[in-house]
């Protein structure tokens, strides 16, 4: 049988919000079977019914074969599918071994440690995968992470494995890695379902099936489709950002960074005697591999931390020491690189998190008491103005699509933010049609005047969107360039420690 899964006309809703709509899906034995769509088309939500995760309300799925219901991921699992999720499913607490072997057959109460770590062993060796299974998650970087969920999946056998956006954490090499591994796999008769909003990634699946508003619209061959193509039968649209980005003469100096040295969480210096100014209706493009500082460097400006030596002047003010609260009342707005855990609380509504710093605000509160009239009417405003898809405004924003919720994040800081905006990895995880929103309000600020400081790690989007470009490599500013018309080349070395 040339199909290992096959699904048809499946629905599945949230309320009002139907997420899958009469979707027919089929997955080869041993292909590579992209995903392509939209953040909240539906790609997850259909994953999550073949993992066992949601229930649908109609449709059918077969797996080799055989008419298949999952009351359960334990049910998929079972029957040798798995899956990698976005946001990674591991205890910090516990080591690499542990967290592989955890709820497996080989973690009973006589644990046979030999046995798995052999099998371990064995793994790592297979898939040239470098790491101690005895080191603590916590310990690990992201990436490393990442390798540890894909062997959770290859050490229960997996023949059918879902990755949902597996690369939004992973550094270009570590993408390249990625896929390697995958091909090994698929060469060994694995099926896999790569979920990405990343062209290079979906060029290099088998198929390619595109969602849109949940339906299915199309399902090609890879290698008989174009780039182009499949942006029009995702969004049906072409992309308004190019071309938006004008030449805008800078007025005046509204951040002066001096000399800054901020000490990493490990020891060390995070931030290393930076020098950096930011002007008026200017955006200053940080390039960078993840891990050079960046986060250091915008926590430190928004007084997450403090330095521990420099300055940082906004305008005339000195504000090296001020407080988060005071930062935020100055005008600054913060776009963080993980909106779950730095950005949003998951557990609160899109109300609870558009009005986060704004609870004492005189525009919502009265004698020390919200305003649930006017609070109400300012949220569905924002709801409305970023086109953020939800059944309500009461809906827990852990159950958003990721492009929804980073809706949710800038429309509270494009609000609160009058003249400084600092946007790390604002498009991290999007699809294109999101990308593009986001890099449209970045242009609409940079017109009223604000001055902006944007880190990202896909070049493209730098030159696009920034006046200039400096390169930062542990922790300093290793070369600057005009992003008119920068040497790519130049760039990628300084990004490796090189020297020009």
């Amino acid at each position: 049988m040339l199909e290992q899964l096959q699904i048809k006309n499946l629905t599945k809703r949230f309320g009002t919000v139907i997420a899958n709509d009469r979707v027919t899906f089929d997955v080869r034995r041993g292909e590579i079977h992209c995903l392509f769509g939209e953040n909240g088309a539906g790609k997850s939500t259909l994953a999550e019914c073949i993992y066992g995760t949601y229930r649908s309300e109609s449709g059918t799925i077969c797996f080799n074969g055989e008419l298949v219901e999952f009351n359960s991921p334990r049910d998929a699992i079972q029957l040798g599918i798995g899956m990698i999720h976005q946001h990674f499913v591991l205890v910090p607490p516990l080591t690499v071994l542990e967290n592989i072997i955890v709820g497996t057959e080989d973690a009973k109460v006589l644990l046979n440690t030999q046995k798995a770590e052999n099998k371990f062993k064995e793994l790592c060796a297979r898939y040239e995968l470098k790491l101690n299974g005895h080191a603590a998650i916590w310990d690990l970087s992201v990436g490393e992470q990442q390798w540890v969920e894909i062997l959770k999946a290859l050490y229960l056998d997996v023949k059918f494995l879902i990755l949902d956006e597996p690369t939004a954490v992973l550094t270009p090499e570590e993408s390249d890695k990625l896929f390697r591994i995958l091909n090994v796999m698929k060469r060994q008769g694995i099926s896999i379902v790569l979920i990405t909003h990343k062209l290079k990634e979906v060029m290099q699946s088998d198929r390619v099936t595109v969602m849109r508003k949940g339906k299915i619209i199309n399902t090609v061959d890879t290698k008989s489709t174009t780039r182009e193509q499949l942006t029009h039968m995702m969004i049906s649209s072409e992309l308004a950002v190019q071309g938006l980005k004008k030449k805008i003469n800078s007025e005046s100096t509204v951040v002066q960074i001096k000399k800054l040295d901020v000490r990493g969480p490990r020891g060390g210096y995070a931030v290393k005697d930076l020098n950096l100014t930011l002007n008026s209706h200017e955006i200053v493009g940080i390039a960078g591999v993840a891990g050079n500082g960046q986060k250091e460097l915008f926590e430190t400006l928004v007084g997450i931390q403090s330095p521990e030596s420099g300055e940082v002047w906004l305008d005339t003010e000195d504000i090296t020491h001020w407080s988060p609260a005071e930062i935020l009342a100055a005008g600054v707005g913060h776009i963080p690189q993980d909106r779950y855990r730095e950005g949003l609380i998951g557990q609160l509504s899109i109300v609870d998190n558009l009005l986060l710093g704004m609870h004492r605000s005189p525009r919502f509160a009265q004698r020390g008491f919200l305003d649930q009239e006017r609070v109400r009417a300012f949220v569905q405003e924002q709801v409305d103005q970023f086109e953020i898809v939800a059944p309500s405004i009461d809906t827990v924003v852990g159950n958003l699509s990721g492009g929804n919720a980073q809706k949710v994040v800038l429309a509270r800081e494009l609000f609160q933010a009058s003249v400084v905006l600092l946007a790390n990895q604002p498009t991290r995880g999007l699809d294109i049609s999101i990308a593009d929103y986001v890099h449209r309000q970045l242009l609409e600020k940079r017109k009223e005047g604000y001055a902006i400081l944007l880190a990202s790690e896909e070049l493209d989007e730098l030159i696009k969107l920034s006046d200039r470009i400096v390169v930062m490599f542990k922790g300093q500013i290793a070369g600057e360039f005009v992003a008119d018309n920068p040497d790519l080349e130049q760039i990628g070395l300084l990004m490796a420690g090189g020297n020009l």
